[in-house]
């Protein structure tokens, strides 16, 4: 801690694009104060005046001081961010060359970016005052209510708050009156969190572990090794687990042992769709504070989670991507669930993996992570072999359920019916009399992805993207899934004034009126993003799955991702071809993951589970191998046409990415970048384009693309420190919107 002199130079990250920090003089008040690194702070930025970080408290600076600004005010009174998530920060700034005042303000809370939130959370307290103490209750007889008001109060001399006062039926009428007699005082107190009980932290019985898992859990914990004290140190685990393998038990049975240590754990998962199903999972087993993060929660409900995760009450704190950046007080563990899942890398602004700086923030604080997935990606297997994690198989299904048989169904010269074969039409009636559940999975929202003109073939496209747009029939309209465009249907085709529109090909809407059709006396549930834009509305069509009665669930890859699902003893994957062709070098790897993931919601309880696939390719290399659902066997294949292009995991790559209004200014920019690498003496990286964008005009913007390739991480780096700022003086910089992402994982 530093008191500040004349001499005492303060290092801001201020929320700005650019790649440096702002130094700063103390205050001009006069005020002796106290700084230290991760305290806000309210500095002139331009003609405005912006919450930033401070970062460092140096006695010099390379500026000339007459030419510093002083700090408006300081904010805290202590640490914003703790050392560890300085740490943190200061990581991605370095690993993914961004701005530090943006990564500094994803580390904190939005509420906390306004000047006028406090830290330290203020609550109304009602306290008796000097007067009330003299005063005799008979003389309130009259006012019963005000009687039992003060006498709490005066049981409680240092005060009850709003909330508690409230909970024992003490209300703000009743206190405000005893305040206009000068009976009690409201104050403002800073809140306190209680700490939990280390030893009565299970609500429910654990269940009973089979071998793998059970030495999943000791290997974590360090226990199958007898000479030593079962300290938890830092180790990153790769518990890669067949869908339905019972993970989640892993977890809770780790996480137990971590609680009766007295310390928190921090768990990650994709979607936020799946947090309150994991938050209930949760609750239910452990008899401590459980609580979420993510967006969905209003900023000022997310500063209390942040709260009491910082002053270590909130004993486990379950969230998406962000919540990487909550800190604890007492922190013991870290999980990743469906490590492998693309959501966990932020595709704009500081484009960070949650994953990768999982592990690194585990290092900081050396405690153990589980990287968790029935599919791990390529990168985690690698590092895997190369002995970075710690392998933790699990190959059986948790209480002897059978994995899903598994079928693959040539569409090739096939008679359908409302899009389906005949064979898979039985096979649904079948599992529907039998009183089972059928997911059918189609990774396409809307009714139709295609409006073409009969007549003349003409297709309606998006005017702001290179896309065609998709028919929507709730409401009817044609909208843009890339840039979110939207706009009527006209009635007559605009290139040859025909009637005859045609929806070509099938959305989840078309699906859910096909087999509303063949199957009228069941009931269709769809789950796309179109039917749970309501809150609530996943849970609540979940709430009907898990009744058990039979029904169809329909839905795109939001269903893929961690559901149980007991009573599924089908699952119906369709048109899942265009997965195994794109363009992006990834596809196979995402598409095979996807099918196990869906696959593996079949037969999770006692009944057997059955999967079939309709494709047009039948033979193709990744439907083949995961015939089996040998995820092994697919990998097999996979990582050697990796090894040979050089890309990951066995190279390293960033994209450089430019987009401007006019496609010869985005790609002439590109070029101007090649240039100046070429011009360095680097020989171990490699550029790459430009070229561009798979998806060339998105937006109404024309993009262009540069992948930066090396064998080497470090000289990757090093390449990318002594490009950027070559960059930024180029003629057509200000021309155009450009980015950086390290270790991307879509080509766009």
């Amino acid at each position: 801690m530093n008191t500040h002199s004349p001499l005492t130079i303060l290092r801001v990250a201020v929320p700005s694009p650019l790649r440096r920090f702002f130094d700063y003089l103390p205050p001009k008040d006069g005020k002796l104060q106290a700084y230290e690194p991760g305290m806000r702070a309210l500095v002139p930025f331009g003609k405005r005046n912006v919450v930033g970080v401070i970062t460092a408290i140096l006695s010099h600076t390379d500026i000339a001081v007459n030419k510093l600004k002083p700090i408006k005010r300081l904010l805290d009174e202590q640490p914003a961010l703790p050392p560890s998530i300085l740490t943190l920060c200061n990581w991605g700034i370095q690993y993914y060359h961004h701005s530090p005042g943006d990564v500094f303000k994803n580390a904190l809370p939005l509420a906390l970016r306004n000047e006028s939130t406090p830290l330290i959370e203020l609550v109304d307290t009602w306290q008796i005052s000097t007067k009330s103490r003299l005063i005799e209750l008979a003389s309130l007889s009259r006012a019963p209510k005000q009687v039992n008001a003060l006498t709490t109060l005066r049981n409680h001399p240092n005060g009850l708050t709003q909330t508690l006062l409230a909970g024992l039926d003490i209300k703000s009428p009743t206190l405000k009156a005893l305040r206009d007699k000068g009976l009690v005082e409201l104050h403002k107190k800073e809140q306190s969190y209680a700490n939990w009980a280390t030893d009565s932290v299970l609500r429910e019985t654990c269940l009973t572990l089979n071998e793998q898992q059970q030495h999943a859990v000791n290997t974590v914990l360090n226990t199958d090794q007898p000479d030593n004290d079962s300290k938890l140190s830092f180790a990153t685990f790769l518990l890669n687990g067949v869908t339905g393998s019972g993970k989640t038990e892993v977890y809770l049975q780790t996480i137990e042992h971590v609680l009766k240590a007295g310390k928190q754990a921090l768990v990650l998962v994709p979607e936020i769709g799946l947090t309150p199903q994991t938050l209930h999972r949760f609750q239910q087993r452990f008899n401590v504070p459980v609580l979420a993060l993510h967006s969905n929660l209003t900023a000022n409900q997310r500063l209390s989670v942040w709260r009491q995760a910082n002053a270590g009450s909130a004993a486990i704190i379950i969230g998406t991507r962000s919540a990487l950046f909550t800190p604890m007080k007492h922190p013991g563990l870290i999980i990743i669930d469906e490590e492998h899942d693309l959501s966990y890398k932020q595709q704009d602004g500081f484009r960070y993996s949650a994953r990768d700086m999982a592990i690194v923030r585990a290092k900081i604080e050396d405690i153990p992570i589980i990287l968790g997935t029935a599919t791990p990606s390529f990168e985690s297997l690698h590092n895997a072999k190369e002995g970075r994690y710690y392998a933790l198989p699990l190959t059986q299904r948790a209480g002897g359920a059978k994995l899903p048989t598994f079928e693959i169904t040539d569409l090739r010269k096939a008679e359908l019916k409302n899009g389906l074969c005949k064979t898979l039409i039985r096979s649904m009636k079948h599992e529907l009399k039998q009183g089972n559940q059928i997911l059918f999975f189609l990774n396409r929202r809307g009714y139709s992805p295609v409006l073409m003109c009969h007549d003349c073939g003409w297709n309606a496209t998006c005017v702001m993207c290179d896309a065609r747009m998709t028919y929507h029939r709730q409401p009817t309209h044609l909208h843009c899934h890339h840039c979110d465009y939207q706009s009527r249907i006209n009635q007559h085709c605009p290139e040859c004034n025909s009637t005859d529109l045609r929806a070509i090909g099938q959305g989840t809407e078309r699906v859910d009126e096909n087999l509303s059709e063949l199957f009228p006396k069941t009931r269709i549930i769809r789950i796309d993003r179109d039917t749970t834009r309501r809150k609530e509305a996943l849970e609540n069509h979940l709430k009907q799955v898990n009744t058990g009665e039979p029904c169809i669930l329909i839905g795109t890859q939001m269903l893929a991702k961690g559901h149980h699902f007991p009573h599924v003893t089908l699952v119906v994957i369709s048109d899942i071809d265009s997965g195994l062709f794109a363009s992006d070098f990834r596809a196979t790897e995402h598409t095979a993951q996807l099918i196990l993931q869906v696959a593996g919601r079949a037969g999770r309880a006692e009944k057997p589970g059955k999967v079939i696939l309709q494709s047009h390719n039948p033979e193709h290399m990744v439907l083949q191998s995961l015939q089996q659902q040998n995820y092994s066997a697919f990998i097999q294949h996979a990582l050697p046409e990796r090894q040979l292009t050089g890309l990951p995991p066995y190279g390293y790559i960033a994209m450089l990415r430019a987009e401007a209004a006019h496609a010869d200014i985005a790609s002439r920019f590109l070029e101007q970048v090649v240039e100046q690498f070429n011009n360095m003496t680097s020989q171990t990286v490699e550029a790459w384009g430009p070229v561009p964008a798979l998806m060339m005009r998105k937006a109404g913007r024309f993009r262009y693309q540069v992948m930066l390739r090396s064998n080497n991480r470090l000289f990757l780096h090093k390449a990318i420190a002594e490009l950027l700022p070559r960059i930024e003086p180029l003629p057509d910089s200000r021309k155009v919107r450009w980015h950086l992402d390290v270790d991307p994982v879509q080509l766009d």
